[in-house]
């Protein structure tokens, strides 16, 4: 089932026949056995679809023009084929039904989300994974990727707490402790934290023997709580709603705390909240703080917060998924300042650490903290051994340890410097350029490498501008209304245009009169300024082509210059 391909892999079109192959014991065995020598026919269909992927990663373009619903066509049949098929036939059937029509997150002007361009050894890295395609559940099927996942977890658990060398000799590979956990990513990371923090507060005392064991009604009434809640920043992310619910704490009590003007919590106003449910005889169990919104990376007071946990004696996590990795530059480490006082962090390494997706980790301050969710099997996960499986969420795990920890020795703190650096420049830079164009409007300042911002031609600034002088919110609901379905439209156009990528987010803004300013949210376009080939000419592009698609709207733009006009009039006659 090896058979060559009848057409180059490079130039994938669609298949012209259904070629199968008849099953026997030999030819499945076959797919197995083959050694991959180059000349091979699978080595030749190997070094054909590198070829292909190298230049699928080169493309600038976004992603190639197709309908979502031709594309679901081409994956409509719900059968299981009965008989076997050529690898390469499906090889060509699969660059021109799956890669042709993927989305470019490689291409430097694809900057609205987290995915970048990746560095090239990582490709090579992961047929190891794939190859010896390890289990991380335990050491009878890791051996050797259990000690190289502790070391990942302890080189990143240093990049946080800055433990003595001795620490990390006694912890790092000692049985029944973890300084972390690897997951699928910071959404498992941020449930694990929260399980420990409600496992630690309402822990086996006497006769109870934990909310593990007995479930979180009986472990209310043993310690005498109406509930429990977590206090998180309104911009916190979704997946803490998700932790609430499987934890049995429920939804409605996770407590989102308002921001100020930078987007970051009010930690005075959370301090109240806390007061007000100790009242209602309901316990803080945790406080949750931001260290990179993912709508606008700004960051926590987390000092602050860390005061605030040990007045209220709870758990303190702070969800570094998008910020984390900026503890590895010297020059903007201080912005994460007091991180080093949590209790558990979450760090996204497929963010910018530059790895495959699917590598998210949580560390622990306490290496003991996670014996409050350790479980056990006696045929796999047995007490007194290293495996890490008894102490995460997840069971069987994929080695993706061995990506970061490639990263980390080949890139360095000296690399990763300059890779940050350069992402927190260009955003500063970027920000710049919006800020002194006459017709778009910055909404969100960058604090790591992610800003928002919005056009708002020359004028329709003129016309907001005068509407909040005079306190004339109707006006302002107008503009604003406009500017949103035209922020929206020229985002989807640019996106089918294919050429470059923005996301776009909904935040409150500045624009209205004090009584409304908090209430409204505005639309606004979303960048992510990760990806190290991006350069300050491609942003420059990308706010040219915005600009022309907003000139050759003629629905939009045409009602709201004229509001615009009859704004500024209306306002200057009452003056």
């Amino acid at each position: 089932m090896s058979k060559a391909s009848p057409q180059p892999v490079s130039q994938p079109q669609a298949p012209t026949s259904d070629a199968t192959a008849i099953a026997s014991a030999e030819t499945i065995l076959k797919i197995f056995t083959v050694p991959e020598a180059p000349n091979s026919t699978l080595g030749q269909i190997e070094q054909k679809l590198s070829q292909d992927l190298a230049g699928f990663l080169r493309d600038n373009i976004v992603a190639l023009e197709k309908p979502l619903s031709d594309i679901e066509a081409d994956f409509n049949d719900h059968s299981i084929p009965t008989r076997p098929r050529f690898v390469s036939d499906y090889v060509d059937d699969i660059m021109h039904t799956l890669v042709a029509q993927s989305v470019h997150t490689a291409s430097p002007s694809f900057i609205g989300h987290m995915t970048s361009a990746l560095p090239h050894f990582v490709l090579p890295l992961s047929k190891i994974m794939v190859a010896l395609n390890q289990n991380l559940v335990k050491i009878e099927t890791s051996k050797a990727f259990t000690p190289l996942e502790r070391q990942v977890l302890g080189m990143m658990h240093h990049l946080v707490y800055q433990q003595a060398p001795q620490f990390y000799a006694e912890f790092q590979h000692q049985a029944d402790t973890a300084l972390g956990a690897f997951c699928s990513g910071g959404t498992l990371a941020n449930i694990t934290a929260l399980w420990i923090a409600r496992n630690n507060l309402l822990k086996a005392q006497g006769e109870f023997k934990g909310v593990s064991r007995h479930g979180l009604a009986k472990a209310l009434r043993h310690y005498g709580f109406d509930d429990i809640a977590i206090l998180v920043s309104e911009r916190s992310h979704y997946s803490l709603g998700k932790a609430a619910d499987l934890l049995g704490i429920g939804r409605d009590n996770i407590i989102s705390i308002a921001t100020d003007c930078h987007n970051k919590v009010d930690v005075a106003q959370m301090r109240a909240k806390a007061q007000e449910l100790q009242v209602r005889n309901i316990r803080v169990m945790a406080i949750v703080g931001v260290a990179g919104t993912t709508e606008t990376g700004n960051i926590d007071d987390l000092t602050a917060l860390a005061t605030l946990a040990k007045e209220l004696h709870c758990h303190f996590h702070v969800d570094a998924a998008w910020g984390g990795a900026t503890l590895l530059s010297s020059q903007y480490r201080h912005l994460l300042r007091g991180i080093e006082l949590a209790d558990s962090v979450t760090i996204d390494a497929h963010k910018q650490m530059y790895v495959p997706m699917g590598a998210g980790m949580v560390l622990f301050k306490d290496p003991t903290a996670c014996s409050a969710i350790v479980h056990h099997a006696e045929y796999i996960l047995r007490k007194g051994s290293k495996d890490l499986g008894s102490q995460t969420l997840e069971g069987s795990r994929p080695g993706m340890a061995l990506q970061v920890h490639a990263c980390l020795q080949i890139i360095g703190q000296q690399g990763y410097e300059i890779l940050i650096n350069r992402s927190i420049n260009n955003a500063r830079a970027f920000a710049e350029k919006i800020a002194n164009h006459p017709d778009f409007e910055l909404t969100s300042a960058p604090e790591l490498c992610l800003l928002t911002y919005r056009y708002v031609p020359a004028l329709v600034k003129h016309a907001l501008a005068h509407a909040k002088i005079h306190n004339d919110d109707a006006s302002l609901e107008q503009l604003n209304s406009l500017l949103d379905d035209l922020c929206q439209h020229m985002q989807k156009t640019q996106r089918e245009m294919g050429k470059s990528f923005v996301s776009r987010t909904r935040i409150p803004l500045a624009s209205f009169t004090q009584a409304k300013s908090a209430l409204r949210k505005s639309v606004v376009f979303r960048v992510v300024l990760a990806n190290p080939l991006t350069t300050l000419d491609i942003l420059d592009a990308v706010l040219i082509e915005q600009a022309h698609i907003a000139a050759n709207e003629l629905d939009i733009m045409p009602q709201l210059l004229a509001l615009s006009q009859r704004t500024i009039a209306a306002n200057s006659c009452s003056k």
